[in-house]
């Protein structure tokens, strides 16, 4: 029952469209919630018992890398209307659980993009929801409760009160309007230029963010030869190497690890490179269902079936929980009972429910309720079910 870890944007400080540099605001975020302010040693008491975890995240453009939106706390770059200034329009109380699913809700609030700002807004914030949440029912016990039990006209006052009340010159503005225009988020994966002239990015599949020993090794030798020892990682569970020089990104795609029959992969299938998964049965005790293991080969089963055109976004999880986020996936397959005809007989066999137009980026959605239920994880009975979704949804083609 804690701040859980800053997320910001993987491609802070190289980016050619970023709004914001969100390194800064991590940094002193992650210091506010877990530095001792009398010792200054880690593991800051104040915020150690919270009614329920809590989660906080810092986009840098208009991608939002970060998911704002399923996250206690989310912070979405925008241009103050009026003066120009960057900014922070303030989002809450997005979160997944077994009791309940949502999506964060617009605060009303913006702040200007300073180290100060930022800091304030989310200790008045985490202080308010440390002394006022629910204790007693944990399944009631996140951010978006207490919101709505203010109401977000009040939360929003309740806030800014706090804030002025700690007297740091902190003011709290209205909510600045987003940008209207037309905007397609980017690809992570694969050899993009970035803003420094002569360095790119290089975005290198991890299937399902399984790393072996030996693997572990082979990315911290790239990143030694080709990234200065950087290795940058992105929620959607791959690894990035930034400022390779353009005259090493050849060679760099030509190393063994990334070729042949190697798992990281630099420039992967629309489908295998877009897969997401919680830890699963294997080393969870939630878990209903293994979800690693099935989700690795079945991408590589459906990248061998269907061509498709652009990126497909398939996420696993193994219970209600959802820690796979099988909300905001294109297609998301979520561990649940099903009973299949064995011997002439309806047994209990693993299975999933299937949860179709999740979401992400600026015009980010949840898909809340499944399409399909009680439908069996062996290969004859999921991949017919998925391959028909890939066709009748997103324009897949069988080979």
């Amino acid at each position: 029952d804690s701040v859980r870890n800053m997320v910001g944007s993987p491609l802070a400080g190289i980016d050619d469209q970023e709004m914001v540099d969100t390194r800064e605001f991590c940094n002193a975020l992650n210091d506010l919630v877990s530095l001792d302010p009398v010792t200054e040693t880690r593991g800051n008491p104040m915020w150690a018992n919270l009614p329920r975890k809590f989660n906080i995240a810092v986009s840098g453009s208009r991608d939002d890398f970060a998911h704002t939106h399923i996250n206690d706390i989310g912070l979405q770059p925008c241009a103050h209307f009026e003066t120009g200034e960057m900014g922070f329009n303030v989002v809450l109380g997005g979160y997944m659980s077994i009791k309940r699913v949502a999506e964060s809700i617009d605060s009303g609030m913006w702040i200007k993009a300073d180290r100060m700002s930022v800091v304030t807004l989310c200790e008045a914030i985490l202080r308010i929801f440390r002394d006022e949440s629910e204790r007693k029912d944990r399944q009631k016990a996140r951010l978006m409760w207490l919101v709505e039990k203010y109401g977000v006209e009040g939360f929003k006052k309740a806030v800014t009160e706090e804030v002025e009340s700690y007297d740091r010159g902190v003011k709290v503005y209205d909510q600045q309007p987003r940008p209207v225009d037309k905007f397609e988020r980017r690809e992570l994966l694969g050899v993009h230029p970035q803003k420094q002239a002569g360095k790119n990015r290089v975005g290198i599949l991890v299937p399902t963010g399984r790393l072996s020993v030996a693997e572990c090794r082979e990315l911290a030798d790239l990143a030694d030869k080709y990234s200065g020892g950087e290795i940058r990682l992105t929620v959607e569970q791959n690894v990035l190497l930034p400022n390779v020089n353009e005259g090493d990104v050849q060679k760099l795609l030509e190393e063994p690890c990334l070729n042949g029959d190697s798992r990281l992969k630099v420039n992967p299938g629309f489908i295998e490179g877009n897969i997401v998964s919680c830890t699963g049965a294997q080393f969870c005790g939630l878990a209903l269902i293994e979800t690693k293991n099935n989700a690795e080969a079945l991408g590589k089963k459906l990248e061998s079936l269907v061509t498709v055109d652009r990126p497909i976004r398939i996420h696993w999880t193994g219970c209600p929980n959802s820690c796979g986020q099988v909300q905001v996936a294109d297609i998301g397959i979520m561990g649940g009972p099903a009973r299949k005809e064995i011997d002439g007989k309806k047994m209990a066999v693993p299975g999933c429910k299937i949860f179709v137009g999740g979401k992400i980026g600026e015009d980010a959605h949840l898909a809340m309720d499944p399409v399909k239920e009680g439908v069996p994880l062996d290969e004859e009975d999921l991949i017919p079910a998925l391959i028909d979704i890939l066709k009748s949804e997103f324009g897949a083609v069988e080979k």
